[in-house]
């Protein structure tokens, strides 16, 4: 079994998730009492999230790509980034080692390609449903992804930074984003992609009107698949 090298802290709810996922992938493959080898470099979110209020996607790159070095030097054999936002700067932590970097949006992509669907709404933050590096990775995959309009990004990005990143749960929040999933499965949407490891502990594929298509989820068992390849 290769050791998971593991970039988190980006919330811890979400590094609890990757965690949790692999490790009862792993015992599920394997049976008994087996786990997945594992590294865990946990980030301050806080200062995580200042750069990415600043829009200092440099720092934010350093200061990843150097987690994923020291996961390198610990013994990781793979690395997957515990985040979808924070792979906007994926190529600098990919650059900066030598075993492989596991992309959270190929593995999404290869789901919803696999179940036969080309455009899919994206749920996530404002930094990844905006700045283009999400869908222009999708399309390189043959899938076009549509997000929500203005006002209902800033609904979906707000419930995340100012709720679920810091554990709390609503049911009004989960109202607007079944809201906001309907109104993109109207406008043609076949998926949903939660682009976002905190939107599932708000919402889960019974809130969605067509099939769910959960990155983490998605990306945890791809670095499953690769540790036990």
């Amino acid at each position: 079994m290769r050791t998971i090298g593991l970039i988190g802290g980006m919330s811890w709810e979400s590094s609890a998730e990757y965690y949790r996922l692999v490790n009862e992938d792993v015992r599920t493959r394997l049976g008994g009492q087996h786990n997945a080898k594992s590294l865990m470099a946990t980030v301050d979110f806080g200062e995580i999230e200042a750069m990415q209020r600043a829009r200092d996607w440099d720092g934010a790159g350093k200061a990843l790509a150097e987690a994923a070095v020291g996961l390198e030097r610990g013994g990781a054999d793979l690395i997957g980034l515990c985040t979808n936002t924070m792979h906007l700067v994926a190529d600098r932590i990919e650059a900066a080692v030598r075993v492989p970097f596991v992309h959270l949006v190929d593995a999404t992509a290869d789901a919803i390609r696999a179940a036969g669907l080309t455009r899919v709404g994206l749920l996530a933050t404002r930094f990844t449903m905006e700045m283009g590096f999400y869908a222009e990775r999708m399309a390189t995959h043959g899938i076009e992804v549509a997000v929500p309009d203005a006002a209902d990004r800033t609904v979906v990005h707000d419930v995340i930074y100012e709720e679920l990143t810091l554990g709390v749960v609503r049911d009004g929040s989960r109202d607007a984003y079944r809201r906001i999933m309907a109104g993109l499965a109207a406008e043609g949407c076949e998926g949903m992609v939660y682009g976002c490891t905190e939107i599932t502990l708000l919402v889960d594929g019974s809130d969605s009107p067509v099939p769910v298509f959960d990155s983490t989820r998605l990306h945890a068992k791809r670095l499953v698949d690769l540790a036990l390849d």
